[in-house]
């Protein structure tokens, strides 16, 4: 387990790094000229980009593994920021922010990938994911409010400068501390979980060719495939966090607004935490955790585009506790369905779903705001993703349904 507590340490760093950008990327690009439609356009060009980076990590992972994906994707965002500390017009932002989407979309893969692949048992799996989003959620908590302070302090070019080189310090780290899991040694615990379960602790719609009968006689592990129709979640999570995301830097116009938008980001990930820190939910079933987190995440998204009775800072809360929910429950759901074989491609492809979620999101709020509350599009898209969700199976799988206990 040493692998993952430094993975852990290099995944915090990571995520503040990331994170504390987030308040003030926005007021940068308005700095330089950027109108608020050129923006949509520079934040869905930085989603879409993650889209081939997240291919060739699905098929990369796999096959060599994730620790060379882990230290190329943070010493290249590194790089990149600090050459984004000397851009002076908005295009230049434009293409460097693009090829950042690109070299980060193997950080998210790889990383979860290399969890699963640490766990000796499905229990230990469950636990180790539910770490990573406790890490993501404890970086991004203090992660905005302090990038909007340290630019407050020292200016837009510093902040990146600093930003970048810890990126590329934390790579450095990562080459020396991370040690990598074989792909074919997990393979060959999934084998034994499976076979352990198959042919009654699966679901019915989720399995291709369920018995396969090997010369011998004795019957093959069944090969499981995730329904299309989950990672419509996702895409509707990510572009409704796009929309926020778009939404609330455009309220700052001087420092101290920036510090409030900070802030409300870190009430945000305040919310996760609650919700996350609340183990007792781990034991409930992964897919009505997901069904139900993403409900609660649509109607919170309503009451902020019909202006609810309620301080902002408090919708916000409510819908990071959603968030909180959401996240561990639907990799563990896709872990379920997917029987635990090929977690590269699995969370890469979660990963692509993210990404054109994240693209569509500030695309529809930069041409749309002037005519419809860009949270009321994040509300329909929600809503349908919700009404889906339920089509992807006959019934609900169970808690732990592909897994068993081997120790």
């Amino acid at each position: 387990m040493r692998t993952a507590v430094w993975l852990y340490l290099f995944l915090f760093v990571a995520f503040f790094d990331l994170h504390a950008q987030y308040p003030i990327l926005t007021p940068f690009a308005v700095s330089l000229g950027a109108a608020p439609s050129f923006i949509g356009l520079m934040m869905g060009l930085y989603s879409i980009t993650h889209l081939p980076g997240n291919v060739i990590a699905g098929f990369g992972v796999d096959r060599y593994g994730s620790r060379l994906f882990i230290v190329f994707s943070l010493a290249a965002a590194g790089i990149i920021l600090v050459f984004q500390a000397g851009v002076t017009n908005p295009w230049q932002l434009l293409v460097l922010r693009s090829i950042s989407g690109f070299v980060l979309a193997f950080l998210s893969p790889a990383c979860m990938a290399l969890l699963a692949r640490l766990a000796k048992d499905r229990v230990e799996q469950g636990k180790l994911m539910a770490g990573n989003g406790l890490i993501h959620t404890l970086a991004s908590v203090v992660s905005p409010a302090a990038g909007a302070f340290l630019v407050a302090q020292i200016g837009f070019t510093t902040a990146f400068l600093v930003l970048g080189w810890i990126l590329i310090g934390t790579a450095a780290c990562a080459l020396l501390f991370i040690r990598d899991v074989p792909p074919q040694a997990s393979e060959a615990l999934d084998d034994l979980a499976t076979n352990g379960t198959a042919g009654h602790q699966h679901s019915p719609l989720t399995l291709k060719n369920p018995k396969k009968s090997t010369a011998g006689g004795k019957e093959a592990s069944p090969d499981m495939s995730v329904p299309w129709l989950v990672y419509v979640l996702p895409v509707a999570m990510s572009c409704a966090q796009g929309i926020l995301s778009f939404e609330l830097p455009l309220m700052a116009h001087t420092m101290e607004a920036m510090m409030t938008t900070g802030l409300l980001f870190s009430v945000v990930s305040l919310g996760a935490l609650l919700t996350l820190s609340l183990l007792f939910l781990n034991r409930l079933s992964a897919y009505l955790r997901t069904l139900w987190g993403a409900f609660m995440l649509a109607l919170t998204y309503f009451a902020i585009a019909a202006g609810a009775p309620l301080p902002l800072f408090v919708l916000l809360f409510i819908l990071g506790m959603a968030k909180g929910i959401i996240f561990p429950a639907l990799s563990t759901l896709l872990i379920e369905l997917s029987g635990g074989k090929r977690y590269g491609r699995t969370f890469s492809v979660l990963s692509i779903a993210f990404s054109v979620g994240s693209f569509l999101g500030p695309m529809l709020a930069g041409q749309l705001r002037d005519h419809v509350s860009p949270y009321y599009i994040a509300f329909v898209g929600l809503m349908i993703a919700v009404s889906l969700l339920p089509f992807h199976t006959l019934r609900p799988p169970k808690a732990n349904a592909h897994f068993s206990r081997t120790g």
